[in-house]
């Protein structure tokens, strides 16, 4: 009679098999939870993405643009990455046998071609069409010229004479009539900076020696700040500046009373080098 023990390892439990496949599952949820936050952080502020929704006509075209854009990426995206989830399931090892090997599908290898064009063409219309409509400039009611120095702003109304001007504490307001064309001429007195106003999705380069043009439509009564975004010296962070949008019988009364002994560009920078605000 044979005494040797038996070596033959006995069946798992039930209980073992069931926590083994729920370890699976759970850890195939992970994986598509994983894959997915990022879709899910980064729509958090849907259906803006994060960007304000344009105070102005050109800024409304422009948040289109960007909302479709991210739209497109989300899409695309998505559909990648069901691509790559399917093809990690699909495919996964199953044994130690090599595949069935191909080399050329070429309906595939035309439509991962052509489809990217198409969608970069589509996309590219729709860039130069909204840059068409941010970037025309027909004449409006109102010509403000604005001058960037360091480090204020000069708002010049031509039409009347009448100027704004303020640096680092003391931030400027454009004072405009919300609902009307506003013609902007922006340049620089010293060095390159950057006139930004966030709720308006715009901002431009305010150069030495050129002149920048564009406009503005105000939809909405209200104050909007600005900045300069552009690394200009020593009180940048100081270089705010506002603009107000008022009804235009309120314009035109602010146009009448405010007074015209402003002080020159020189004269407030010579100020500021002689320890005056903000220095």
């Amino acid at each position: 009679m044979d005494s040797t023990p038996d070596r033959t390892p006995a069946p798992p439990r039930v209980s073992q098999r069931f926590g083994s496949a729920w370890r699976v599952v759970r850890s195939r949820r992970s994986l598509i939870l994983i894959a997915l936050a990022p879709i899910f952080l980064a729509g958090c502020q849907v259906p803006t993405f994060g960007a304000y929704r344009g105070a102005t006509t050109q800024g409304r075209d422009a948040f289109k643009l960007w909302q479709g854009f991210f739209i497109a990426g989300l899409v695309i995206g998505g559909f990648v990455l069901l691509l790559i989830l399917w093809a990690v399931f699909r495919y996964r090892k199953r044994s130690e046998e090599i595949p069935r090997q191909s080399q050329y599908h070429r309906l595939v290898e035309i439509l991962y071609t052509v489809v990217p064009l198409i969608i970069v063409s589509v996309m590219f219309v729709f860039v130069v069409i909204t840059e068409n409509e941010v970037d025309a400039t027909p004449k409006g009611q109102v010509q403000v010229q604005v001058t960037a120095f360091q480090w204020g702003w000069q708002f010049y109304y031509p039409a009347t004479g009448k100027v704004v001007e303020g640096e680092t504490t003391e931030a400027p307001q454009m004072v405009v009539p919300a609902g009307e064309t506003i013609n902007v001429s922006l340049k620089s007195a010293d060095v390159i900076h950057g006139f930004y106003i966030p709720q308006f999705n715009y901002s431009r380069y305010a150069q030495p020696g050129t002149v920048n043009h564009f406009n503005f439509n105000i939809l909405h009564n209200g104050v909007y700040r600005g900045q300069c975004t552009q690394l200009c010296g020593l009180y940048h962070s100081l270089m705010l500046f506002s603009v107000k949008a008022v009804n235009p019988a309120q314009f035109a009364a602010w146009e009448h009373n405010v007074p015209s002994n402003n002080a020159t560009i020189g004269q407030l920078k010579a100020r500021i080098k002689a320890g005056g605000p903000g220095a």
